[in-house]
């Protein structure tokens, strides 16, 4: 039988950003254009725009005020739950909490000059909207007022009971039933029944995440450019492939748009990868879209080690699996990576799941300049300064000299007249 997926031998550095990412950097046109017509609709007919993509993109019929989940449904998603799913969910909110809980920072306040005091203080945003999975306890954490939350619906036209249940327990104040560019729409526009949020987060497709960066460019703020979700697995002799082809293949089960890379220095490993891939894919229930996303997957043997840093840090994945004898010493050379798993049992689904730390990361290369949301995403800063007399005396001739030589008279006078009384 064919391979699934053929092995790459020691492809040339020049050549790794196009093996691995392929020109899928290129915005496609016909897609942007296509979402900004859906931005356009909803910020000028509100609901009665929302509800027609409602019906186009979930198949479904519903009235404006049915786009809100109901507190029955919220109590019948509860009552669904089996006692070891809720056990389960309520472990991983909690670990979560631990995580982020861990992350808040005093507020500052340094003397630069004597009389001269600066300060820096936290305040949570106001409005924050969510679209699924986004970051619900780290919002609340941070102390959000207002926090909505959009999710498409399943093929029965329903919420998850889980989404529900886990949204009850976070503390969301509002659930609503759309999905997709139409659910960024509304949340970054508002609507008659959807209210206006100060910033999104949550990953989505590659529509979603043109939908993100479209509204970020004209009137709501998001967490990243997040898109269709990659893993890239670093391993050696040392690795265990079993391990390694299901990391590989729990990626791909996301979407038909997904992407897995191994990087090994080790051609037995690869090919054992490469076997493996059949035997594990027959027990599995999403094989049309692992088998979709395979396409653009890839398995890559390399001639050493210090290239697996490299490889990494040039393809700068969502998800970094390193699976080598010296995993912790290889982990800190990496620059590019949204969130690092270490060793043969750190599987990247507790990530996912259960570990306490976010897994809404950067995607498509973007973790070289975006981290992953964190209670600090949820947050913004505002400086304060307090000058007294003796620190304006202190740095009055300082910013009078830096003003004249910018040309701008009134700012050294705003000085000078203080100066003078």
């Amino acid at each position: 039988m064919e391979n699934y997926i053929n092995i790459i031998y020691n492809p040339q550095k020049n050549d790794w950003k196009e093996l691995l990412r392929g020109k899928n950097g290129q915005t496609d046109k016909t897609n942007e254009n296509g979402v900004k017509l859906i931005l356009k609709n909803i910020m000028e007919s509100g609901d009665k725009a929302l509800l027609s993509y409602v019906k186009i993109f979930d198949n479904i019929n519903i009235k404006a005020s049915e786009l809100v989940v109901s507190e029955k449904e919220f109590e019948e998603a509860t009552s669904k739950i089996s006692n070891e799913l809720s056990y389960a969910i309520n472990c991983a909110i909690s670990n979560v909490k631990k995580f982020h809980t861990a992350q808040k920072s005093p507020d500052i306040s340094v003397e630069t000059m004597p009389g001269v005091t600066c300060r820096q203080k936290s305040i949570p945003i106001g409005k924050v909207g969510l679209y699924i999975p986004g970051g619900t306890v780290p919002a609340k954490l941070a102390g959000c007022k207002e926090i909505v939350l959009c999710t498409p619906v399943n093929k029965e036209g329903k919420i998850a009971p889980e989404v529900l249940y886990c949204a009850k327990l976070c503390g969301v104040d509002k659930v609503y039933r759309v999905g997709g560019p139409a659910a960024i729409a509304a949340m970054a526009y508002g609507t008659e029944s959807i209210p206006k949020v100060d910033k999104i987060f949550g990953p989505g497709n590659s529509y979603v995440t043109i939908a993100k960066q479209l509204i970020s460019n004209d009137i709501c703020a998001i967490d990243m450019p997040a898109g269709p979700s990659e893993v890239m697995i670093l391993a050696d002799d040392s690795a265990n492939a079993q391990f390694i082809c299901a990391d590989f293949l729990a990626q791909l089960e996301h979407g038909n748009d997904s992407q897995a890379v191994l990087a090994t220095t080790s051609p037995s490993l690869a090919k054992q990868v490469q076997s493996l891939l059949k035997e594990q894919i027959e027990e599995l229930s999403r094989k049309g879209y692992i088998y979709e996303s395979l396409k653009k997957s890839r398995i890559v043997v390399l001639s050493s080690a210090e290239e697996l840093a490299e490889i990494a840090n040039e393809y700068a994945p969502e998800h970094l699996i390193i699976c080598t004898e010296n995993y912790r010493e290889l982990a800190e050379e990496i620059e590019n990576a949204g969130s690092i798993f270490l060793g043969n049992y750190s599987t990247e689904s507790a990530g996912d799941y259960a570990s306490g730390t976010n897994h809404t990361l950067p995607t498509g290369g973007w973790t070289q300049s975006y981290s992953g949301v964190n209670l600090q995403s949820f947050t913004k800063k505002i400086t304060i300064q307090e000058i007294t007399k003796e620190g304006l005396k202190n740095i009055g001739k300082i910013i009078q000299t830096m003003a004249y030589a910018e040309g701008l008279d009134a700012h050294a006078k705003s000085v000078s007249i203080r100066m003078e009384e």
